[in-house]
């Protein structure tokens, strides 16, 4: 059973640390920032980036506060990072998170179970749009900042010339950054990095992530690419991208919306030209800004 863990303070919001999933004696933890106003509120359900190997739901939380003031509660989860947990165990964290956010979320923070949107940055904007074709119900609304729809394609499944420009990482180097056992958050000091870093320069992040090879076993793959199985009901999604992104490649969000056109989907495509991958930590600059607006009232506007 889930269970409240910690009160903590972050930034000047105010979170609530429950474990949402147990796996063994790993405890999966989401962090609940309650949106004002009386419940039941709608949810956003924010997947934190970090191309599955790193990252965690404390990343960015002052970003939530326009959510908050807007009657949004936010719960940013973590999940079991790769590669000592393969992408289908990864992804059933998410839905875990989903299925716990609409069957004890109304009791423990005054969630609605029927207004429940999705957010994620990079690998958590991939999660997002996965989510869109693999959620039951669907989310009712999806913003994915600078994610991908396809695992497959030679961006990722071939060695990039970006970071090969970087000192080669060693396959021993790289091995030495994980460990076996399964994991939610980085351990401290995090060199996981290195093994991101090995993946991208080697073209090996699909099949040591996923756990399916990207040629032998393209059709598991397949199934988690949204690209791909993304169908008519998909629910509305706004996609923003820098054009200068050197880690996710912008085309990605273009193919998505192509993607979502073709279906027939409500979507938005938000490019942001010259800015890189993680564009939106510059927040307070008045093009992110806006970028940021337009993603708010494509989310507000979708969960009244």
């Amino acid at each position: 059973m889930p269970v409240l863990i910690a009160i903590l303070m972050a930034g000047a919001a105010l979170a609530e640390t429950f474990a949402y999933k147990r796996v063994g004696s790993l405890a999966i933890q989401a962090d609940v920032y309650r949106g004002e106003g009386a419940s039941p509120r709608p949810v956003l359900l924010f997947i934190h980036g970090g191309a599955l190997i790193m990252g965690s739901r404390k990343a960015r939380p002052a970003q939530f506060e326009p959510y908050q003031k807007a009657g949004i509660t936010v719960v940013s989860i973590d999940y079991r990072l790769a590669p000592e947990t393969k992408l289908p165990a990864l992804w059933q964290d998410v839905e875990d998170a989903y299925r716990w956010i609409r069957r004890d979320g109304p009791r423990l923070f005054g969630a609605d179970p029927a207004r429940i949107a999705v957010m994620g940055q990079s690998a958590g904007g991939y999660l997002t749009l996965l989510a869109g074709a693999r959620l039951k119900p669907a989310p009712k609304v999806l913003v994915a900042w600078y994610g991908y729809g396809d695992l497959a394609g030679d961006w990722y499944a071939r060695p990039d010339a970006f970071y090969r420009k970087q000192p080669l990482v060693s396959k021993e180097d790289a091995l030495a950054a994980v460990g076996s056992a399964e994991l939610s958050e980085p351990p401290s000091p995090n060199q996981r990095g290195r093994f991101y870093l090995y993946t991208r320069q080697q073209g090996l992040w699909p099949l040591l992530v996923t756990g399916f090879d990207p040629v032998a076993a393209r059709r598991q793959l397949d199934g988690y690419c949204p690209v791909r199985i993304a169908r008519r009901g998909y629910p509305p999604t706004i996609l923003l991208h820098g054009d200068a992104d050197t880690d996710v490649p912008v085309e990605q969000s273009r193919e998505m919306a192509a993607a979502l056109q073709r279906l027939g989907v409500e979507h938005e495509l938000v490019i942001l030209p010259g800015r890189p991958h993680g564009f939106d930590r510059a927040m307070n600059e008045p093009e992110v800004k806006a970028a940021f607006d337009r993603a708010m009232k494509f989310l507000t506007d979708r969960l009244r």
